[in-house]
């Protein structure tokens, strides 16, 4: 995915005034927010893997829907995670393992006639190494005999360096799960027959062996994957070592994942340049059509992390210090404008999530010239935006030095788009 960074994250802090507020506390708080979500994305993650290993036992159309519904399900603390990026390196350097998007499908399995073959930008676009046991990447042989967690993390995933060689991951999963949306900006998601997973005279459109094998190679890297994040934010972790050392620069990483997810990222990236080219292809869980919870747990995780706060799976809830506590104490108003804005912005991703669950599905609000889904998007859109804006005060308010957020040409440059 192209992004346009306006600068890298600033880390520099300016002279900070002394809070009766324990900033220390609230970066505390901050931690065990990040290890409580990361564990339940890894105890989710554990769940779908116990589905897939049923479904490749015992390929049904029950079981297919079972490790669907696991997927979707595990999808839900994840995502409520990605306020951690921007702001933490090790976060940052982690992340593309498990939630790269977009990616060129046809390095994995078959795909539609209308999918295409390779392109100037990726001559490994349709590889299809489900379908081939033997490849060639970047001029090299490769045995893909046997399809192992290895495999595809040191030799698929990124392969020639190409980004959207994604072989790993949430979304390598939903693909192998659904397949392709072939619906455009009409209702339904991916459709894969669970037979793709059946054995023998049973088996469609070849290779189910290897589609099984490659399935759960992928879950077993996510399990890994998960875990090491899990442990960097335990006792004793390097991201939690990290952030709590300096508590200023602990305020400023949190600052800079809530304000660089709102605006270039999610407002940008995932919202407005889809419905700016009106193309379902940019939607961010494409394959399964769950585009809208993706946008709902987004925003719900920068709340989380200005309130201090995190529900988890079983209904717990983790909660401490916050930075609200922290702008309350030197700024009221402020306070109050950013948890109002922060609430119009989960009420719009409600609203659009509302729709989605009802039937309205995400393709559809990205058709050209479907007024109701256009709103539905900029309702989201105008929120994130209108928040960071109170995030940029806030950094005002707190005497920090000023912190550039990530950028997207959707909103900094439109033109550019469309060059």
């Amino acid at each position: 995915m192209t992004r346009t960074c306006l600068t890298a994250a600033a880390l520099i802090l300016g002279t900070v005034p002394a809070f009766a507020a324990d900033k220390a506390a609230i970066v505390d708080t901050y931690a065990d927010i990040a290890h409580a979500a990361y564990s339940d994305s890894l105890s989710t993650a554990e769940t779908l893997k116990s589905a897939i290993d049923a479904l490749v036992a015992d390929p049904s159309q029950e079981t297919l829907d079972a490790a669907r519904e696991a997927w979707i399900a595990a999808r839900e603390p994840y995502q409520q995670t990605e306020a951690y990026r921007f702001g933490n390196a090790i976060v940052d350097d982690w992340e593309g393992k498990v939630n790269a998007w977009p990616l060129d499908e046809g390095l994995i399995d078959y795909v539609d006639a209308s999918y295409g073959g390779p392109t100037d930008e990726n001559e490994l676009a349709a590889l299809n190494v489900i379908g081939n046991p033997q490849v060639t990447i970047a001029g090299s042989e490769v045995d893909a005999t046997e399809i192992t967690p290895a495999l595809i993390a040191d030799t698929l995933n990124e392969a020639d360096g190409i980004e959207t060689n994604v072989a790993r991951g949430y979304h390598a999963i939903e693909f192998l799960l659904w397949g392709q949306d072939l619906n455009g900006t009409e209702p339904g998601a991916g459709d894969r027959p669970y037979t793709d997973f059946a054995q023998g005279d049973n088996c469609t459109n070849g290779n189910c062996d290897r589609r099984a094998d490659y399935l759960v190679a992928a879950t077993d890297l996510l399990l890994t994957d998960l875990q090491e994040m899990v442990d960097a934010w335990g006792e004793g972790g390097d991201a939690r070592a990290e952030v709590t050392a300096n508590p200023n620069a602990g305020i400023v990483a949190m600052l800079t994942g809530m304000g660089s997810l709102s605006y270039g990222e999610q407002a940008g990236e995932r919202m407005r340049l889809g419905l700016m080219l009106n193309d379902p292809e940019e939607e961010h869980d494409c394959f399964s059509d769950n585009t809208h919870r993706s946008h709902y747990n987004d925003g719900l995780g920068v709340q989380n992390v200005y309130l201090g706060t995190y529900t988890r799976v079983d209904g717990s809830v983790v909660e401490g210090p916050s930075l609200s506590d922290l702008v309350a104490e030197t700024d009221p108003a402020l306070d109050d404008e950013m948890k109002a804005r922060l609430d119009t912005t989960m009420a719009a991703l409600t609203a659009l999530s509302d729709a989605a669950e009802g039937g309205f599905a995400y393709d559809q609000m990205l058709e050209a010239g479907n007024a109701e889904g256009e709103a539905l998007v900029m309702a989201g859109v105008d929120g994130l935006i209108d928040q960071t804006r109170s995030i940029e005060r806030i950094v005002t308010a707190l005497e920090l030095d000023s912190i550039q957020f990530e950028g997207s040409d959707s909103l900094d440059n439109p033109d550019a788009v469309f060059q």
